[in-house]
């Protein structure tokens, strides 16, 4: 079973009814509005306010597949990384939360259904174990009554395993654990029997019992005295490891033997060029799959490499990559393409990483360069301290503070030369820098301006100023610099009179330049920071801006407005065609084309796909006038104006009305009028997540474009089929009704004359009683050489005929007369040996069977070694 099949599994579980979670897209890897946490590590993280009671949602049950970072702080898995078969810095959490409805029973029948259902999972119960808390006996009776299981394999285990608490003070709970016995590969449904309290928690330790999903039980709430008071309303909390699950379903021994991480792996092998290693040799590919789907993620989320906070945990990740590059031998970047991978692999579940594909890879690539630089001086460094048993504190500090050599990098170079690092003189160096950096900073307080320094601190360049966003009105504006901050070549400018864009409610942020005297910045993206919108470039040189002019690309914008405005129309259009169920989930609204995701029950087929688009396009061919306006937010809701569930809105709002068409809250940037959107046209439609379709389309000249393209397509067919584009689909018509008429003369011909063109033109030889004849063939489709083989079976006793086919996909076909069936040969297990020779597999049915070769190079061997495969498996 595929990840993707899982991950999707999972979310349709809970989804359907009589369950009916609602199902919450992942949140991103930075938490909003927490400073307790570097990155999501949870899939609880999201709900944190809700289980607090500090937040409401429309939904009292929710699934998530959530994306999670542990690299830092408390749960800091960095060092194990690629040396153990679980360790990961991003990884992927399965969780389904209740918020005051169903409590320990509901999340219990549903995890055991879920897991051992033939429908779902279908791992056998007698594989599973349970633990819970020793004092919660609600949860084993539960656990008893509910799945069967024996009270044996229920294990009661402390606080430190099996109790969980947000904090101090707060919500908290017990746990529940499910493990399956994973001893002996490829063992479904093969039980263990009941374990002794030891022996199950060595082998859980071991490995061996693998953990694979954790219930908690919010039931009480701690006090600051630490007493425990009952809430209310008690909550559920689950995490289940996609990655650990995959490992179960795929019958494979680590993580990284799944399809999550193979395709990464297998890159990095044709990148680098040299074999992998599943064993304790091969950790370097494994930190670099690991570490690629980290760095595309942060990236994708907004992180950038920086030597501090979040994006210093970034740039160690991403050097930890590169270091174990350079162990492979590879002296040029290696992560670039990996992260490109990531990509192919995992973008059409999370599509930021497809809308940020360049912007990753750009990133990475000028990482990996800039370390590479760094990387020779302090390898050449590191060579002169060769010959001493321990690195000195000192030495380790100047190689961070010169060479940009982390701590965690210089352990392990000295651990692979046989040496140790005197850790705690680095941290006193390092705590010696941070003292002058603070002095430093307190003398130039309140001193005349200073020349910019590349510490990623912001400075402030108009300290009472307030910036105000122009971008409705304008792509170009005059304006002063509020603050900036550089971090080597990265720059952000906080503008007071913006007109960029910040990526908001599924429009992408814009971009195009600002400029001042002596410098000029091509800005690549817009953040928000404290507020305020920043716009972010990258400069090489040092500068103190003042004063600017800023300008959005207006081409670039006017796109995106083309496509914000045709979103609306299309929801509007949807809900009226399909029903009033329709409901927008998500969208991207970008220069080049709009993603809209609704609700709805099933697919869209053409037909009414087509009404959709005509809706629109007569929308925009009245040329209607776009209008917007602020209101107060019940005001707004009463008007009938359309609201998102996942958006948050203040008491006034702004609303974009097409009149008589749609009417809904947003913030983005529109065309004044439908008809500067000139043309709509659909390009996709496909599901998104159960109970959720998505479109994709264009507008403007990229409609244009692709209508256009569609018509010299079809003058190019029509001219390949000598015919008028508007006689093609009768011409199409016309030539396949032929191919099926010559398609059934040739059956005929096949099975009245196989004998003249079979296998008995070729090699002919005696084996021990049986007749086998072997012929290469240049057919290729399989049903005209199973035509011939029939032929050959009608005409021929205690015979086997072998064809060996060397077209585009070398093959070989097996046919067995029936009485040697009876007898208990099979053509299918002829095939797979013969096939096998070359690396090739495949198999069928016992008369007949064809299978795939691997190396054709090796085609002559498997020829020349039939006779005795046929002798030995015959026989």
């Amino acid at each position: 079973m595929r990840a993707a099949d899982i991950r999707q599994k999972f979310l349709d579980y809970f989804t359907a009814s009589p369950r009916q979670h609602c199902a919450v897209p992942s949140s991103p890897l930075v938490p909003a509005d927490d400073p307790t946490l570097l990155f999501t590590n949870a899939g609880m993280v999201q709900f944190k306010r809700v289980f607090q009671g500090l937040e409401r949602r429309d939904y009292t049950r929710a699934v998530t597949c959530q994306k999670c970072v542990r690299a830092g702080g408390k749960h800091n898995d960095l060092e194990q990384v690629g040396h153990t078969a679980r360790h990961h810095t991003f990884f992927e959490m399965l969780g389904n939360f209740s918020f005051g409805d169903y409590f320990k029973k509901e999340a219990i029948e549903y995890a055991w259904e879920w897991v051992t259902s033939p429908d779902w999972l279908g791992i056998a119960p007698e594989r599973l174990y349970v633990t819970v808390h020793h004092t919660d006996d609600e949860a084993r009776q539960l656990w008893r009554k509910i799945t069967g299981i024996p009270d044996a394999r229920i294990y009661g285990l402390g606080d430190a395993d099996n109790f969980w608490q947000m904090g101090e003070t707060g919500p908290c709970g017990p746990c529940s654990e499910m493990l399956v016995d994973i001893r002996g590969k490829g063992e479904t449904g093969k039980g263990k029997g009941e374990l002794g309290l030891d022996e199950f928690v060595r082998l859980s330790e071991a490995g061996q019992l693998l953990e694979i999903w954790n219930l908690v039980f919010m039931q009480y709430d701690q006090q600051p005295d630490a007493s425990r008071i009952p809430l209310p309303a008690p909550s559920v909390d689950t995490g289940a490891g996609l990655e650990r699950v995959t490992s179960v379903m795929q019958h494979v021994p680590s993580d990284y033997d799944t399809d999550l991480f193979t395709p990464i792996i297998e890159r990095a092998v044709e990148v680098i060029g040299k074999k992998y290693d599943r064993g304790p040799d091969g950790a370097s590919y494994r930190v670099l799959a690991d570490h690629a789907r980290a760095v595309a993620f942060l990236l994708a989320d907004g992180v950038y490499p920086s030597n501090e906070g979040r994006g210093y945990v970034l740039r160690r990740i991403l050097r930890r990559a590169v270091r174990h590059g350079w162990l492979l031998g590879r002296r040029e970047p290696t992560l670039v393409h990996l992260v490109h991978t990531v990509e192919s692999v995992m973008g059409s579940v999370y599509p930021e990483l497809t809308r940020k594909r360049m912007h990753i890879e750009n990133v990475t690539r000028a990482e990996e360069e800039r370390f590479f630089d760094t990387i020779e001086g302090g390898l050449a460094r590191l060579e002169e301290l060769k010959g001493t048993r321990v690195i000195a504190g000192d030495d380790a500090f100047k190689l961070y503070d010169t060479y940009g050599f982390p701590i965690d990098l210089t352990q392990l170079i000295a651990a692979e030369r046989g040496q140790t690092v005197d850790v705690a003189g680095f941290e006193r160096e390092l705590g010696k820098q941070r003292t002058r950096s603070h002095a430093a900073r307190e003398r130039s307080k309140g001193g005349p301006a200073i020349r910019v320094k590349r510490s990623g601190q912001w400075r402030t360049v108009k300290p009472k100023g307030k910036q105000r966003w122009v971008g409705y009105e304008a792509t170009r504006a005059e304006t002063d610099v509020l603050k900036f901050r550089q971090a080597d070549d990265r720059v952000e400018v906080v503008l007071e009179r913006n007109p960029f864009y910040a990526e908001s409610g599924g429009q992408v942020s814009d971009t195009g330049r600002v400029k001042g005297e002596g410098w000029e910045l091509e800005v690549s993206d817009v953040e928000q920071v404290d507020g305020a919108s920043a716009v972010v470039g990258h400069f090489e040189h040092e500068f103190e801006p003042t004063h600017a002019l800023a300008e959005v690309d207006a081409r670039r914008r006017k796109n995106i407005e083309r496509n914000h405005t045709a979103t609306h129309l299309v929801h509007a259009a949807l809900r009226k065609i399909l029903g009033a169920h329709v409901r927008q989930q998500g969208s991207v609204v970008a220069p080049d084309r709009l993603r809209f995701d609704f609700a709805h029950h099933g697919p869209v087929d053409d037909a009414t796909l087509a009404r959709v688009e005509e809706e629109v396009n007569m929308h925009i061919w009245e040329n209607l006038p776009v209008e917007t306006r602020e209101m107060k937010y019940k005001e707004a809701i009463a008007a009938g104006a359309m609201a998102l569930f996942t958006e948050k809105y203040g008491d006034i709002v702004r609303v974009v009305d097409v009149p008589g068409v749609s009417l809904e809250l947003c913030g983005g940037t529109h065309v004044p009028a439908t008809g500067q959107m000139a043309l709509f046209r659909f390009t996709h439609e496909t599901g998104a997540a159960a109970g959720v379709r998505r479109i994709e389309a264009v507008t403007g000249p990229l409609a244009y474009e692709l209508v256009r393209k569609l018509e010299q397509q079809v003058d190019e067919a029509a001219s390949v089929l000598k015919t008028q584009p508007e006689h093609l689909v009768r011409r199409i018509e016309q030539l396949l009704a032929e191919n099926r008429k010559f398609e059934r003369r040739v059956q005929e011909l096949l099975r009245q004359g196989g004998a003249a063109s079979g296998p008995e033109q070729g090699e002919h030889h005696r084996v021990d009683g049986i007749d086998l004849y072997m012929d290469d063939t240049d057919l290729e489709d399989r049903d005209h050489i199973a035509a011939l083989m029939d032929s050959f079976r009608s005409n021929h006793r205690r015979a086997i005929s072998v064809l060996f086919a060397n077209g585009e996909k070398p093959s070989v076909h097996v046919g067995v007369t029936d009485d040697l069936v009876q007898a208990g040969v099979s053509a299918g297990r002829l095939a797979s040996a013969i096939a096998a020779l070359s690396g090739g597999r495949g198999g069928g049915r016992p008369h007949f069977a064809s299978a795939g070769i691997g190396d054709s190079s090796k085609l002559a061997e498997a020829r020349a070694k039939t006779p005795e495969i046929v002798r030995s498996i015959a026989l």
